[in-house]
């Protein structure tokens, strides 16, 4: 592999490398991106009325921040397990539809894709089929982000 650091050990290729990169530096563009569209959807108003939107933007942004943290193989099951329970029981304690945060979720990880698609680093074939590692490992994530903060929400005492 030509490149060395932080991601040597668990990603396989240069793209998936320079995609995680590219993703953690703009995590502040992703964060307030997201933060804008999940306050205006539709189905999400309980996002859009809510107060603390310093809340909102940090628990984006630490997912966006730390996508290599998320899906290396450094970060143990329990630790997703025990965070993403923790954010179902709080969401759900605030008052927020199930459905909602599903659909946070999952605009998260839109956005993320948006940009990999908008910064032009997938030029070629092989580009994108060493892409697809990347994709399904964090297409893998984000099922067991919605898994868990499900349980979570389910769980509340």
């Amino acid at each position: 592999m030509e490149f060395q650091g932080r991601y040597d050990h668990f990603f396989p290729s240069d793209v998936a490398h320079k995609l995680v990169e590219m993703i953690e530096k703009n995590a502040d563009e992703l964060t307030k991106n997201w933060l804008d569209n999940v306050k205006k959807h539709a189905n999400t108003p309980t996002y859009g009325k809510y107060g603390d939107e310093a809340e909102l933007y940090q628990r984006a942004y630490r997912v966006f921040s730390q996508l290599s943290k998320w899906i290396s193989r450094d970060t143990s099951p329990e630790e997703i397990k025990n965070y993403w329970t923790g954010l179902g029981k709080q969401r759900r304690r605030e008052g927020f539809a199930l459905s909602e945060i599903v659909l946070a979720i999952a605009m998260v990880r839109q956005e993320l894709w948006r940009k990999v698609q908008t910064e032009g680093l997938l030029d070629t074939a092989y580009d994108l089929y060493q892409a697809m590692e990347l994709y399904n490992r964090v297409s893998l994530f984000f099922d067991k982000a919605v898994f868990f903060t499900a349980i979570g929400y389910e769980n509340v005492a």
